[in-house]
């Protein structure tokens, strides 16, 4: 099934499906009634140790995808993610203003694609 990624400041549209907020940490400024989603999966966010390594650099951008890889191995929160695919569209919902390298990016290409 598709999975689509979206920053959770964005407006909610029918075509979203499911909207599962990835992010370890609740988004600055926006109050639960008005982000929209309908699940919150903070295990299969990166660690805080290497959300914090990455800081949002380009240049760590292959880097933090092999690390976060590592990490989501084994992982069962990523198990039940990938259940909740299989019964329909899911977009997948961080807060991070990068719309190219966050970590929502790295989760879509695992779950359509495997490790």
């Amino acid at each position: 099934m598709p999975v689509e990624t979206k920053r959770i400041y964005d407006d909610p549209e029918p075509t979203d499906g499911t909207r599962i907020l990835v992010d370890r940490l609740w988004p600055r400024g926006l109050s639960k009634e008005k982000a929209g989603f309908d699940l919150w999966m903070k295990d299969v966010a990166p660690s805080t140790a290497l959300r914090k390594w990455f800081d949002h650099k380009p240049e760590r951008w292959p880097e933090f995808q092999a690390r976060y890889r590592e990490e989501l191995q084994g992982n069962p929160a990523l198990e039940d993610l990938r259940e909740r695919i299989a019964a329909g569209t899911v977009t997948l919902l961080y807060g991070s203003r990068n719309r190219e390298f966050n970590h929502a990016a790295v989760l879509a290409d695992i779950l359509q694609n495997g490790i």
